[in-house]
């Protein structure tokens, strides 16, 4: 599997479905600061990955789950891949919507699904795990025998792993993040220096960044008098992060957060 593993680390590298920018993080919907940003859609652009990546997830499956009957994708994601996964077993085809329509019939589940069939899911990405094994729940509330889950790449993260330990639900994946820094390790991708970094953001991603963005903060305060529209920026960006912080974590920034939130008030901003 390690070849595979790094085949499929370093396709999604040479196609920028990975970024890893440790020095520039990205920012997620969730707030989080992250040195890597995954897109597995860009694989749809690409034939001769695309056929592998399908590949290697329907070998998967035929070998540990040869009764599957219907492999079932997690929308919107994992549609496409499902798909081609499906087709090359020559097995039904559904997806499962992250809620019911509002529309029509409602329906959270697309194509035929009938209770009792067992049922391989594929997804795209694995992060913290929460809308796959809720694709999962939807699934299992339909009737479906869930047998397993198979992914293009998973971040690995500690709580995820857990989340579907608790679940009962056997995840497989053609990569990992590990693996990902490893090929990009000796690829020359990123720098030796950068690779702690990168791994010090796995083992906990919800803090991660925050006393750089800290000393940012710091920074815009000294030059208030300069520039009160780029602190009054900072600030907002300030207040959209700190409700993700570990409640234990709350204290160590708060004297920063009300004296930064008492100068923006001094201008008059309107916060």
């Amino acid at each position: 599997m390690e070849s595979v593993e790094k085949a499929v680390a370093k396709s999604l590298m040479d196609i920028k479905a990975v970024m890893l920018r440790p020095d520039q993080p990205f920012t997620w919907a969730s707030g989080w600061r992250s040195p890597i940003y995954c897109d597995n859609r860009r694989i749809l652009s690409y034939p001769e990955i695309r056929e592998n990546v399908c590949r290697w997830m329907a070998e998967i499956i035929k070998d540990k789950y040869p009764e599957v009957e219907v492999i079932a994708g997690v929308a919107t994601g994992a549609i496409a891949h499902g798909y081609l996964v499906a087709h090359m077993l020559g097995k039904p085809f559904c997806y499962v919507r992250p809620k019911p329509k509002d529309h029509g019939t409602g329906s959270q589940i697309e194509g035929i699904l009938e209770p009792g069939k067992k049922v391989v899911i594929v997804e795209d990405l694995i992060s913290t795990g929460m809308s796959s094994l809720a694709a999962k729940n939807a699934l299992v509330t339909a009737g479906a025998d869930i047998m397993g889950m198979v992914a293009i790449f998973s971040y690995n993260f500690l709580h995820a792993r857990k989340a579907f330990e608790d679940a009962n639900v056997e995840l497989t994946t053609l990569s990992n993040y590990e693996t990902l820094i490893q090929v990009a390790h000796e690829t020359g991708y990123v720098k030796e220096s950068e690779v702690e970094v990168l791994k010090e953001w796995r083992i906990s991603p919800s803090t991660w960044g925050k006393k750089e963005r800290m000393a940012e903060f710091r920074s815009k305060k000294a030059v208030v008098s300069k520039a009160p529209y780029e602190l009054y920026m900072a600030f907002v960006d300030m207040r959209n992060f700190v409700q993700f912080l570990p409640e234990d974590k709350k204290a160590d920034v708060t004297a920063d957060y009300d004296s930064i939130h008492a100068t923006v008030q001094g201008f008059s901003i309107g916060v």
